[in-house]
């Protein structure tokens, strides 16, 4: 084959399977509806079971429905057979995925199935299969013709099942009302985990750390201070250590372009009075937002008094892993 041979293959695939999935789009009707009331409604687990490819999509869709909110696990349909049947409860859901309805290992257990009691969910391209028919609520995939030129290589049929379990998944989210910090509970081990759970507690300096002097404090001794803790910048308080404004690497350009006194000016001349501050316990991707939006590079974390308990820079956010 030429190279254009090779493109014009590739095309012609990703064309039919974009006409499967169109094809699914427009054939989606209440046994849809009727699919996500049983499986939202369920009161164990939605266990997903399928053979070869189907088996692989099914495990698949097990674990988007586990990650945004639905209880699920794949059990392969063979090891059903042979122990694995005792996984099931009459409390679950199941959903089968088949192209034919017809897969041995799955119409093995469907009588097992129906005598625990447990509702049952299809995937089929052949709407009066065994599988269809003893479901509870059939989803048929109306996919004629496979991308693979022999038809035979499950292709369109199985880009059709994984459209089709997003589709179910993000309902159920939905209608959970699942946040973003619920995914991330899900998540936890991942950049995505550290975003949407990382607080600004987390990574903000503390104590002596946190860079601060006096309003009364010369612009001299304020310089020596924002160096010292190496944030690029120092709070400036009033004597009861409430935050007056922040003093910032920026500032300092515009102040030396004024040609002032740096040993006797006041740094509470010099500073930015109305500066951006943080409360203790948001998430740090959000203080990296008001950064991004404000243009700055370091933050103020402040107490209910509006005196400082924490500071924190984009170095930080870097480190921690949050941009």
């Amino acid at each position: 084959m030429t190279q254009s041979d090779y493109l014009r293959s590739g095309q012609q695939t990703i064309r039919l399977e974009l006409e499967a999935v169109q094809e699914l789009l427009n054939h989606l009707d209440d046994f849809f509806s009727q699919a996500c009331d049983l499986m939202f409604n369920c009161k164990g687990r939605v266990i997903v079971t399928g053979m070869g490819k189907s088996g692989h999509i099914g495990n698949k869709i097990a674990a988007t429905l586990a990650s945004t909110g639905t209880p699920s696990f794949f059990v392969h349909p063979g090891e059903a057979s042979h122990g694995d049947l005792g996984m099931f409860t009459g409390s679950d859901v199941v959903l089968a995925l088949s192209n034919s309805g017809e897969t041995a290992e799955l119409i093995t257990i469907l009588p097992l199935i129906k005598r625990m009691g447990a509702p049952m969910i299809s995937i089929t391209a052949n709407a009066d299969s065994t599988l269809a028919r003893s479901a509870d609520v059939n989803l048929h995939i109306p996919v004629d013709r496979e991308a693979c030129p022999l038809g035979l290589a499950p292709t369109s049929s199985t880009t059709a099942q994984l459209v089709l379990g997003d589709a179910l998944a993000i309902a159920l989210l939905e209608a959970r009302g699942f946040s973003s910090e619920d995914f991330a509970f899900s998540h936890p081990g991942g950049s995505l985990g550290r975003r949407l759970l990382l607080k600004v507690d987390d990574i903000m300096h503390t104590g002596e750390d946190i860079p601060q002097v006096q309003a009364n404090t010369s612009v001299r001794e304020a310089l020596l201070e924002v160096t010292r803790k190496r944030l690029g910048m120092t709070a400036v308080t009033d004597p009861q250590g409430k935050l007056m404004g922040v003093f910032t690497d920026g500032d300092l350009r515009r102040t030396l372009d004024q040609e002032i006194n740096l040993a006797s000016t006041p740094i509470a001349d010099v500073m930015t009075a109305e500066c951006t501050r943080v409360s203790p316990g948001i998430l740090a991707a959000e203080a990296l937002s008001l950064m991004q939006q404000r243009k700055i590079n370091a933050l103020l974390v402040v107490d209910e008094h509006d005196r400082p308990v924490g500071a924190l820079n984009m170095h930080d956010m870097l480190k921690a892993g949050v941009i």
